[in-house]
C-alpha cells in the first residue's frame, strides 16, 4: 500500500464517523444499482456492435472490414475511460467521491440516450459513423470515472475483513448489466428484420433514459465515505493525485494495470468478439450466443461474490493465480468448443469462460486495486490503474481478434496464444503486486 506522510497510529481512524449497519446496506446496494446501469449503458454499444453498427454506421465497406471498423468504434470507448479515470480521479481525491458518481452517471446516461437518436449513414452519410464514436468518447469518459468511485463508496466502508465479499458485491452491477442488455437485443431481436434494423436497436439506448433518473436519485441520497472525511479534516487531500502516482508510485500503478490485461481480454472476447464470430463465422442465429451470454451472465450473480468471499478467506493472489492459470488452460478449448455448433455446449462454454477467466479477478480485484492505495491517492490510483488495463486490453482485443481472424483465413489459434500471453503478463503483475487482503488500509 502507499505510504503517506499522515499520522497512521488510530488518530486518522479515530477522526472517522463510524457507517452503521443500515449505513452500510444503502451504500453497498446503491453502489450496485448505480454499476448496473453504468455498465448498461456501456455494454449496449458492444452488443450492437456486433449486431447492427457495420450494417447502419459503416454499410459502404467489406462486410469483414465494417465489422473491424464496427470494432474499432467500439475500442474508442475503452480509449477513453483512462481520461475519464484521471479527471474524476482528481476531483474524487480531491473533493469527494459522491459528487463524481453522480456526475458521471448524467454523462454516461446523455452519451447512451444520444447514440439511440442518432441517424444513420443512409441518412446523413459520413456524419453518422463520426457522431458515433464521439458519443462513444462521452460514454467511455463517464465508465472510466464512475467505476473507481463506486467502489471506493464501498471498501472504504466496510470491515477490513469483508473488504473482498463487499467490494464484489459492487461487481455485480457488470453481470446484471449484461443480462438487461442482452436481454434489450433479445427482445427487439424478435421484431422483423426490417423493423429492427430501423427502429428496434434504438429502443435499448433509449431506455437508459429513466434508469439514470432512478440512479441519480439514489446517489444523490449516499453520505461521502468515512476515509475521504477524516483526509478532508487532516487537510491532507493530495493537490496532483494523478501525477503523485505516476511520479511517486509509478511501480503500484504499473502492477495495477497489468492484473486488469487478461480478465478485461477474456470477457471482450467471450461477450462482444464471439457474437461476430459465431453469427459470421460459424453460421448460427445470434440468439445461440446472446442465450449463452446471459446464461453465464445469470451464473456470475452467484460466482463473482462467491469469489470475493474466498479472497478475504485465502488472500487476493490465490485467487488471482488460480484465474490465470485457467485463462492459460482453456484458450485453446474455448474455440474448439464453440466450433462444435452446438447451442448447448455454446453456452456452457460461455458460462465457463465468464465465471473462471473473468469472474475470479473481476469479483477479487475491485477490493485488491483499491487497497493498493492510500485514501488520498486512492480514486486516481484505483481508477488509472483499472481503466488504462481496460484501454490496452479491453478496448483493442475485439479488434486485434477480428484482424487476426481475418489474418489467418478463420483460424483461431492467434487468438488463443493472444489470450495466453495476456494471462502471463497479469500473472506476473499477481506475483509483483503486494498482498492486502485482511490488513489496514488506512
Amino acid at each position: 500500500m502507499v505510504d503517506a506522510a499522515l499520522p497512521m497510529d488510530g488518530t486518522l481512524l479515530a477522526a472517522q464517523d463510524p457507517v452503521t449497519p443500515a449505513d452500510r446496506r444503502q451504500i453497498v446496494w446503491s453502489s450496485v444499482i448505480g454499476t448496473t446501469i453504468e455498465w448498461y449503458d456501456f455494454l449496449i454499444y458492444g452488443t450492437a456492435s456486433a449486431l447492427v453498427f457495420n450494417k447502419l454506421f459503416f454499410p459502404s465497406i467489406d462486410p469483414v472490414v465494417g465489422t473491424i471498423a464496427a470494432f474499432g468504434s467500439y475500442a474508442v470507448g475503452f480509449l477513453a475511460r483512462p481520461l475519464g479515470g484521471a479527471v474524476f480521479g482528481h476531483f474524487g481525491d480531491r473533493v469527494g467521491r459522491k459528487a463524481m458518481l453522480a456526475l458521471t452517471l448524467m454523462i454516461m446516461g446523455i452519451g447512451t440516450f444520444l447514440i439511440g437518436c442518432l441517424p444513420t449513414y443512409g441518412q446523413i452519410g459520413i456524419l453518422a459513423p463520426v457522431l458515433l464514436v464521439a458519443l462513444r468518447l462521452v460514454q467511455g469518459i463517464g465508465i472510466g470515472g464512475e467505476w473507481g468511485g463506486a467502489v471506493l463508496m464501498v471498501v472504504e466502508s466496510v470491515p477490513q475483513e469483508r473488504r473482498g465479499f463487499f467490494g464484489s458485491v459492487v461487481q455485480l452491477g457488470y453481470p446484471i448489466g449484461v443480462i438487461l442488455s442482452i436481454g434489450a437485443f433479445a427482445l427487439t431481436g424478435l421484431l422483423p428484420e426490417e423493423a429492427f434494423l430501423s427502429w428496434g436497436w434504438r429502443v435499448p439506448f433509449l431506455a437508459s433514459a429513466p434508469l439514470v433518473l432512478v440512479g441519480l436519485f439514489i446517489r444523490l441520497r449516499l453520505h461521502e465515505t468515512p476515509a475521504f472525511r477524516a483526509i478532508k479534516a487532516w487537510a491532507a487531500t493530495a493537490r496532483l493525485p494523478v501525477m503523485e502516482i505516476l511520479t511517486e508510485h509509478p511501480g503500484l500503478f504499473l502492477k495495477a494495470v497489468g492484473l486488469k490485461v487478461s480478465e478485461i481480454a477474456y470477457v471482450s472476447v467471450v461477450t462482444v468478439f464471439s457474437i461476430s464470430y459465431v453469427t459470421g463465422q460459424l453460421g448460427l442465429s445470434r440468439g445461440v450466443i446472446l442465450n449463452g451470454i446471459l446464461i453465464a451472465a445469470v451464473i456470475e450473480l452467484f460466482t463473482i461474490p462467491a469469489f470475493g468471499w474466498l479472497s478475504d478467506r485465502y488472500g487476493r493472489k490465490t485467487l488471482f493465480v488460480a484465474a490465470c492459470l485457467f485463462s492459460i488452460a482453456f484458450a485453446f478449448p474455448m474455440f474448439q468448443l464453440l466450433d462444435t455448433r452446438n447451442p448447448t455446449i455454446i453456452a456452457l462454454t460461455v458460462a465457463v469462460a465468464l465465471s473462471f477467466g473473468q469472474g475470479i479477478m473481476f469479483g477479487t480485484g475491485a477490493a485488491w486495486m483499491s487497497e493498493m492505495f492510500h485514501a488520498r491517492l486512492r480514486y486516481s490510483g484505483a481508477s488509472l490503474g483499472f481503466q488504462v488495463g481496460a484501454a490496452l486490453s479491453g478496448g483493442f482485443t475485439p479488434l486485434i481478434a477480428a484482424a487476426l481472424l481475418a489474418w489467418s483465413g478463420g483460424a483461431t489459434w492467434p487468438i488463443s496464444t493472444y489470450l495466453i500471453v495476456l494471462a502471463c503478463v497479469t500473472l506476473v503483475a499477481t506475483f509483483l503486486a503486494p498482498e492486502t487482503a485482511r490488513q489496514p488500509i488506512d
